[in-house]
């Protein structure tokens, strides 16, 4: 049975939070694209918030519902490869159209691998996870239509086009992928917060008292693979139409599905606000180490040998962290946020 954030303290966080609801979203639509530069957009501010959008997805399924899942990557590549064929091969589909058949074809296929889920559970729905990762990347390598035929598998991807818009520079990217996470974002919200959401976290905590009330159990734990892999193939077709520019199944292995886990499990699961968290810390502390070392040794290490001693960096401090504080940075930020406000009262 997983545990949340104290009541009093999460609603101290949450108020807190009223208060730049409007502002992060002015600054991220109108401040950033003004001030932000080449780097700044395209290695660090988009591919973070793709990373939380599929994390969050992930939240749904393994935080919300308690549904480990392993396959994710798949699901991206999902998405992104429908995409790639409904552009290529049905250009006069409006662009807002290609997302929802790319994130509905990666919903049925969660549906169907996410069966197992009605008779399986922990270790073992973990495991069976799996087989869609495997299953899809078998698929990309071994059947050329997916990849438009290209003798590499790799296909290069043209800007993408929303009416006369063409997403063709750093900032236009960034603002669309900002749009698209924003959306959704916006959707997960209203789902976790309403009754589905109870549903979900009553199925995650106890399965049986969930049936005992009423929950359809079933039904609950198959809306969430397929709403979970909606928004994860979402978040594919951003990543590689956006962020890579470029598509090829080694893009969507089992590393990156192990990248989503950890990431809501450093942010927190159950939370919204944990995929954010998690996703920001993955995306720019090696990017902070790597800046570090490179300043610090410059050419006296080979750069193999520095981006392997930033890995072993990053692990053990991140298991640090887990250990300090399991619950992730979702806990952290409220418990912190609780305190400082706590001591303004008394200094008051």
């Amino acid at each position: 049975m997983m545990t949340t954030l104290p009541a009093a303290p999460r609603r101290a966080f949450l108020k807190g939070l009223n208060s730049t609801r409007l502002l992060l979203p002015g600054a991220a639509f109108i401040l950033l694209p003004w001030l932000g530069n080449e780097y700044l957009f395209d290695a660090v501010l988009t591919p973070f918030l793709i990373l939380s959008l599929a994390a969050l997805g992930l939240n749904v399924l393994a935080g919300y519902t308690g549904q480990i899942s392993l396959g994710s990557a798949a699901f991206m590549a999902a998405g992104a490869y429908t995409a790639l064929n409904l552009i290529s091969r049905l250009p006069f589909l409006p662009l807002p159209i290609v997302l929802l058949l790319a994130g509905t074809v990666s919903a049925a296929i969660g549906l169907i691998f996410g069966l197992p889920s009605l008779r399986l559970s922990s270790f073992y729905l973990a495991i069976s996870t799996l087989a869609p990762q495997f299953f899809i990347q078998w698929m990309l390598n071994n059947f050329g239509w997916f990849s438009l035929n290209s003798a590499s598998g790799v296909v290069s991807l043209a800007p993408l086009q929303f009416g006369g818009w063409v997403i063709d520079s750093a900032v236009r990217r960034y603002l669309f992928t900002l749009t698209v996470v924003s959306l959704l974002t916006w959707l997960v919200v209203r789902v976790v917060r309403g009754s589905t959401g109870r549903n979900f976290i009553s199925v995650r905590d106890n399965p049986l008292a969930a049936k005992v009330i009423g929950v359809p159990v079933a039904y609950t734990q198959m809306l969430a693979f397929g709403f979970s892999s909606f928004i994860i193939g979402i978040a594919g077709v951003l990543w590689s139409f956006a962020y890579l520019r470029n598509i090829e199944p080694a893009g969507f292995d089992l590393a990156q599905s192990f990248q989503l886990l950890f990431i809501i499990i450093i942010g927190g699961l159950g939370t919204v606000r944990g995929a954010y968290l998690g996703a920001a810390l993955l995306t720019l502390f090696p990017l902070l180490l790597s800046r570090v070392g490179s300043w610090l040794l410059g050419d006296h290490v080979d750069s193999g040998v520095l981006e392997l001693v930033q890995n072993i960096i990053v692990g053990v401090l991140l298991i640090a962290f887990l250990i300090a504080e399991p619950k992730g940075l979702a806990a952290l930020t409220g418990r912190l946020y609780a305190r400082f406000t706590a001591g303004r009262k008394h200094r008051a």
